[in-house]
């Protein structure tokens, strides 16, 4: 995957390059000013997504820059963590930190901050009513932070939540039980799905509640989060950046029951840094996570007694909760512009609005893994004509999250200060328990327990209120 990746990338970018070339010269000698406009944009992009923004930054450059006056130049200031901290520390004037850049990447809660500073600029004036209405509802909203209407986050390449399953460990246990990747539509049914596979593993050894786990999350702030939603709580109840906890005691129950009692029934797990990993080292077969991470999907299993074999990969569209309403996940970093002179501005819009013009967007989009912004290039048809050539995974990839992405409606919590704490309370609070007392089923497994008599002071009503009253008493420190 990531040696077809790179290929794609690399082809495409030089395609990108040569088509910006074609009149360069004549561009930059019928230029209609000689007075050029410097802007520096700042990213956390590294390798593909890093080279191929390079290349798409140069092509404006050679074209668009070239007849406006405009020269953009991008520095990758490394992870989201070190850019965050250098934009933060070049806002605060912080001795030996580089001068504010006029773009930078960003996630809501870190432009909230910046716009409290005064430091972010409200692109709304400089977009038409019917260039906002290209991109795809909710993207421009989440800069809107006092719902007046304001863009102060650019959508530049956006992601959500797929389902992937390690195909080829997959088809032996569907044929034996009659399963089919039907029965994952519903979180309801991936839990039962994980319970027979379990089960079925089981019963292939002589050991006793030694079977195996189906499925992992990557990122249980999103589960919590738009599960939440689905089943229509919403956690966080935000109105003029302050914050009001809203989590309904039935829809905490259900997400608990849906999550933790199979992590601890051992028909969850989470074991390696991400679930890819855990798809490599097979402890799982499927994950749900961000259809950018398909990228770092394995190729081939390798077990503890370091044996490989090579699969394929299934990508699905992320289970909903049945009868709940259909909402999915829009994450992924958007553009900030900073305060400055009024013709860095209107470069950097400039820059901006090209970007996300359709044949850059998907450019950029599919060759980082992320998918586009707009109406028009968020489809299967705009990325299959743009001249890609598709692996049959990349293909199941992007179907499924462009399906997710025009068939859902997006969710994202509006910024507020302390959000990046208050996720934390929710990636962590229920995971981390859940890790623990399987710990805990296991060693008193280990010790000659039966499973049932293992887990039981864990499936208790009591466990799940203690639970629910503290992450709750967590989740409201940050309120107002």
């Amino acid at each position: 995957m990531k040696k077809y990746l790179k290929a794609v990338v690399s082809g495409l970018c030089a395609a990108a390059l040569a088509l910006g070339c074609v009149g360069c010269g004549s561009s930059a000698q019928n230029a209609k000013t000689t007075q050029v406009t410097n802007i520096t944009v700042w990213t956390y992009y590294n390798g593909d997504q890093l080279e191929c923004f390079t290349d798409l930054v140069d092509k404006l450059n050679e074209t668009v820059g070239a007849e406006k006056g405009i020269v953009v130049s991008t520095e990758s200031q490394g992870s989201v963590n070190d850019l965050e901290q250098s934009v933060m520390d070049a806002a605060e004037g912080k001795v030996g930190a580089p001068a504010m850049p006029n773009v930078f990447s960003a996630y809501a809660d870190t432009v909230y901050a910046l716009d409290q500073m005064g430091m972010v600029v409200d692109l709304a004036p400089y977009l038409t009513d019917d260039e906002k209405a290209k991109f795809i509802d909710g993207y421009l909203s989440e800069g809107d932070f006092d719902d007046n209407g304001s863009v102060k986050i650019f959508p530049v390449a956006k992601s959500t939540e797929v389902m992937l399953f390690n195909d080829t460990d997959w088809q032996p246990f569907a044929e034996a039980t009659g399963t089919s990747y039907d029965d994952l539509a519903t979180v309801e049914g991936l839990v039962d799905t994980a319970e027979k596979y379990y089960n079925w593993t089981d019963a292939q050894t002589a050991a006793p509640d030694d079977g195996k786990a189906l499925f992992g999350r990557d990122a249980m702030a999103n589960y919590m989060l738009v599960g939440a939603q689905q089943l229509g709580d919403t956690i966080f109840k935000v109105k003029n950046g302050k914050m009001t906890v809203n989590f309904e005691h039935d829809a905490a129950r259900k997400l608990w029951d849906n999550y933790y009692v199979p992590f601890v029934k051992g028909w969850f797990a989470a074991s390696g840094r991400f679930r890819s990993d855990d798809i490599k080292a097979g402890n799982v077969l499927g994950y749900v996570g961000s259809c950018s991470s398909a990228t770092f999907f394995p190729t081939q299993v390798t077990n503890d007694a370091n044996e490989s074999h090579d699969i394929s990969m299934k990508a699905l569209p992320s289970p909903e909760f049945a009868d709940g309403e259909k909402v999915a996940v829009q994450q992924g970093a958007g553009m900030v512009v900073t305060a400055g002179k009024e013709e860095e501005i209107e470069a950097s819009v400039e820059f901006l609005k090209w970007f996300v013009q359709p044949e850059n967007n998907i450019a950029f989009a599919v060759g980082s893994g992320y998918l586009p912004v707009t109406k028009e290039a968020n489809s299967m048809d705009a990325i299959t004509s743009s001249g890609l050539t598709l692996s049959d995974s990349m293909e199941q990839i992007l179907t499924a999250a462009v399906d997710t992405v025009n068939g859902n409606r997006l969710y994202t919590p509006h910024a507020f200060a302390g959000g990046s704490s208050a996720r934390k309370v929710l990636e962590y609070g229920l995971s981390d328990l859940a890790a623990a007392d399987r710990e805990t089923v296991e060693q008193r497994i280990a010790e000659g327990q039966s499973a049932a008599d293992a887990e039981a002071e864990f499936l208790t009503d009591d466990h799940f209120e203690t639970w629910y009253q503290d992450i709750c008493s967590q989740l409201k420190r940050y309120e107002g």
